[in-house]
C-alpha cells in the first residue's frame, strides 16, 4: 500500500525539505486588503512590508473544504492512503474542514498536531518513517495522534506590536513588555496559544535563558531532530541556539523561517525552538 504524508502550508518548511520527506501541502490564504495570496515560505517579509506600509495586518484564511477536496483527491491518483497533519484544531478550522471531507473518503486519516509551524513537521517527519517502516495507515494515525501531546512547541517574541494588532494583548500590556523590555514566551498547551515565562533584555541574552528553561523543564527530549524556527532571519540568536543544541546531542537541527499564517501574529524576531519530548 502506497502512503502520503500531508500538511497544510503551516507546516513551515521549505520545498527542498518537503521533497526530502514526500511531504505535500495544501496553503492557508493570505488576504493583503484584498490581493489574495497563498501561504508559502518566504511571504513573511511580504507581510513585515505591508504591515509596516499600512499599519494593519493581513487576514489569513484556513484551508477550506472545497480545497481540501481536490487536495486529496489529488493525492489519491498516485497513494492509496492519505495521512494529514493539521494545524492544531483549537486554532483554526483546517482540522475540522479536513475532517469533513476526510470522512467520505476510504483511507484518509486526519491527525490534529495539537500544535503549529515546525512542530507539525516533527509529528510529519515521524510519520513518513512509519510509512518507509511499512506500517498500516491506521497505526501510523494512531501513533501520531498519541504523540501530539509529546512536541514541545513555543517562541518568544521580541514586541508585542502583532499581537495587540490582532487583539491577542491589552495597550496597557503592550506598553508595559516595551517599556521594561519584556520578551513573552508564547507555548502551545493542549493546543491553545498561551502565554508562558517573560523574559528582559535583549533578544541575544533572551535566546539562551529561554532555551536553558526549555531543556529543564523537557529533561527527556527526543535527541533525533529539533527546529529553530523564526519569523526573520536572526543570525546570533540562531548561533546561540543552534550551539547549545548541538551540546545537548540534538542529532539533526534544522534552522527554517516562520510562514505567513504565523509570522502574521507573531511578527518579526520572533524564535522558537520546537522537539518532541519522551
Amino acid at each position: 500500500m502506497k502512503i502520503v504524508i500531508s500538511a497544510e502550508s503551516t507546516i513551515d518548511l521549505p520545498q527542498e525539505m518537503l521533497d526530502k520527506f514526500d511531504i505535500h501541502t495544501t496553503p492557508f490564504t493570505i488576504n493583503f486588503n484584498d490581493k489574495l495570496v497563498e501561504d508559502h515560505f518566504g511571504v513573511s517579509k511580504e507581510i513585515f512590508e505591508f504591515v509596516d506600509k499600512t499599519k494593519k495586518l493581513p487576514k489569513t484564511s484556513a484551508v477550506s473544504p472545497d480545497q481540501f477536496q481536490t487536495h486529496f483527491e489529488n493525492l489519491k491518483k498516485d497513494y492509496d492512503a492519505i495521512i494529514h497533519v493539521s494545524l492544531s484544531s483549537l486554532i483554526s478550522s483546517a482540522y475540522n474542514n479536513a475532517c469533513l471531507v476526510a470522512k467520505d473518503m476510504e483511507n484518509v486519516f486526519v491527525v490534529d498536531s495539537k500544535s503549529l509551524s515546525t512542530g507539525i513537521a516533527l509529528l510529519a517527519i515521524r510519520g513518513k518513517e512509519l510509512v518507509d517502516q511499512g506500517k498500516q495507515p491506521s497505526e501510523i494515525y494512531q501513533t501520531l495522534t498519541g504523540l501530539a501531546s509529546n512536541v514541545q512547541a513555543g517562541f518568544v517574541i521580541e514586541k508585542l506590536n502583532y499581537l495587540y494588532k490582532g487583539g491577542r494583548c491589552s495597550a496597557l500590556a503592550l506598553l508595559g513588555a516595551n517599556i521594561l523590555k519584556i520578551k513573552p514566551q508564547i507555548i502551545l498547551s493542549n493546543g491553545r496559544m498561551v502565554v508562558g515565562k517573560k523574559y528582559m533584555g535583549g533578544m541575544s541574552k533572551v535566546v539562551g535563558k529561554y532555551l536553558d528553561d526549555l531543556l529543564v523543564e523537557n529533561p527527556n527530549p527526543v535527541l533525533e531532530n529539533v527546529f529553530i524556527t523564526h519569523s526573520s532571519p536572526m543570525p546570533e540568536a540562531e548561533e546561540i541556539l543552534t550551539a547549545k543544541l548541538k551540546e545537548r546531542g540534538f542529532k539533526n537541527i534544522y534552522n527554517t523561517l516562520a510562514g505567513g499564517t504565523i509570522s502574521s501574529h507573531c511578527g518579526p524576531n520572533c524564535i522558537g525552538v520546537l522537539f518532541l519530548n519522551n
